[in-house]
Order: structure tokens, then sequence, then C-alpha cells
């Protein structure tokens, strides 16, 4: 009779992996926690009814990056704050001071004058992948952290900031953020920040958005050196259109779209004398440009003071001017 090897069905292998998983975030957060912070702020805020300002409370979160005590957050989380308190992982609820915000990021810097901190580092964001492990940790209500882990769902977002602006190199995750996570960090398997939590669409099932790790460093260091991004302003207010193909091809224009300017304000630093109410900006330097942020990433601080040709048609016909940039107040 012929006998068979009965077959043996392994059951632990997908506890086992679930299980290194588990310990791989538990393990990040233990490593981390300490790091970050509870925001407390007082805001003025206008009541739409008395026309009268009165004061609210509000909060978010924030992590530490140096022993010495520096803190990121979301600027949208200290915006109008008459008063601003960390609360630390230890207990402690010392007042913060605001070194810089910078809303065109959403990225906000804070001081405290503590010792013994634990400091989190910056990972290189452009190292990151899609399906990599994301971590979201934040600190709502000061001594109890909430966690919420997922992947990298897409590198390279844009989102628009408070100011209109478009912030680029945003990164869109699936690890849910709370409320009360903005500011918080969003960090790799090895506890270092990938990015700076900062949004997500309500409407939507799962998708939050964290400024990444490179831009959030890059503006941290300038806050915390100048108290501000410094940023290039043309005096103008401009809106995209789209150009006509009669214009494209009588210009031969590759762009699809330019800004249309509507309106030109004399300012002392800028000069724009040579731009004229009509005209269509296609161009800056030696850069097209289709769109008013297309123009916004032109205006680093690199251009300020500096005569710039730019591309305009005027009455249906392409020219160069000259402008000098001034520095955004």
């Amino acid at each position: 009779m012929e006998t068979t090897t009965p077959v043996r069905l392994v059951q632990h292998n997908d506890a086992d992996l679930l299980d290194v998983y588990s310990k791989t975030i538990t393990g990040v957060v233990n490593t981390i926690a300490d790091a970050v912070v509870h925001i407390q702020v007082t805001k003025k805020v206008l009541d739409r009814q008395t026309r009268q300002e009165r004061l609210l409370p509000g909060s978010g979160s924030g992590f530490i990056i140096s022993s010495d005590g520096f803190i990121v957050t979301n600027h949208h989380v200290i915006e109008n704050a008459t008063s601003i308190k960390a609360s630390l992982a230890d207990g402690r609820l010392v007042t913060a001071e605001l070194k810089g915000a910078d809303p065109s990021t959403d990225i906000a810097v804070l001081k405290i004058y503590e010792t013994n901190l634990r400091a989190l580092h910056f990972a290189d964001s452009a190292q990151l992948q899609p399906g990599q492990i994301a971590i979201a940790i934040g600190n709502p209500l000061g001594l109890q952290h909430t966690v919420t882990a997922g992947v990298v769902s897409a590198l390279g977002r844009t989102l628009r900031a408070t100011n209109g602006r478009l912030i680029d190199d945003i990164i869109q995750t699936d690890a849910s953020l709370n409320p009360g996570n903005s500011g918080g960090p969003l960090v790799n398997s090895f506890g270092q920040v990938i990015g700076v939590n900062t949004a997500m669409i309500p409407t939507a099932h799962g998708i939050c958005f964290a400024v990444s790790s490179n831009l959030a460093a890059y503006v941290a260091g300038k806050l915390i050196i100048h108290g501000a991004v410094k940023r290039a302003w043309l005096g103008i207010a401009g809106q995209s259109v789209t150009l006509t193909e009669r214009m494209r091809a009588a210009n031969k224009l590759t762009n699809q779209a330019g800004v249309y300017v509507y309106e030109i304000v004399a300012d002392g630093p800028v000069y724009n004398n040579e731009l004229r109410n009509g005209d269509i900006i296609v161009g800056f330097g030696n850069k097209s440009v289709s769109s008013v942020d297309d123009l916004h990433q032109q205006l680093s601080d690199e251009v300020i003071g500096q005569r710039t040709p730019m591309q305009v048609l005027r009455g249906g016909h392409k020219m160069t001017i000259t402008v000098i940039p001034g520095q955004m107040k």
C-alpha cells in the first residue's frame, strides 16, 4: 500500500510577520515619542456676529530638532497666536518663543529654553520610495501620543498654502492624521523624520499630506538664522490665462498659457516700470512661465535685486523687458 506524507500547514508565518511589523512600529514610537510635543496656543479670533476679537484656545503637535530646544510645527497651528506653550513628554509645560514662520510652506519654528531634550533627525526625502513604511505621531492631548502607520502613497505632490502659494515636494501617505496631529513628524522605520504632517482632505478617505523633510529642513534653517524665508516680489497682481493658437504660432511659443497682469503696484525696492496692464508674462529669466505658480517658483531669494529679463506678450507680440524684483514683505 502506498503511503503519503501528510502536508504540514505552517500557520504562524503571518503572525510572525505581523509581529515583526508591530515591533518595528512600537520600536520607532518608543525611540522618538519623547521628542514629540503638544503645542497649546491662545489665538485672537474675530467673532462674526459681534465683529469683536476674542481669545480662543488652539492646539497642535510639534517635534524637537535640537537638544537646545528648537521645535518644528505648522504655521497654521501658531498663526495669530498671542501665547504659545509646549507640553513635553515628561510633563513640563513651558513657554515657547516663535523664532519664525513661513506661511508659504506651512512651517514654523519655536524655541524653548530647557535642557535634557531628545531631538529628531531629518532623513533625505529625495531617497523616499512609494510603498515604504510611514509612521505619523502626534501629541494632541499633552501627555498621550497618537500613532498611525501606513505607507508613502505618492511623492512630489503639491498643496495650496493658506496664502495662495503652492507648496511643492509634498508627501502623500495613508497614515491617517488625527485631530491635533498637525505639525507632528512623519517618520520612517528608523525613526528619522521624512515629513511634517500638515493637512488632510476631509472628503477623501485616508489621504494625508506632509511637507517633505528636505523642504522642511531648508525652511527651518532659514527661520532659525533669519526669522523668515526671503522671497522675491514683483509688485504685480496677475492670473493664469490660456494662450490662443494664433498667439502661440505667431510668437513661436511652447506655452499653453501665461500670466495676465491686471494690476501693477509702484514699490520702491521693485523695478517694474516697463510692465503694462494687459501684458501676458510668458517667460522669466530663461525659463517659460505658464501660470502664477510657475512665476512664484522663479521668484526665489536669488533674484532679489537682480536685473532680470522678462518675456511678455503685448498687443499679441512677444517682447523682452527688464524687471528688478524686490523682497517680499
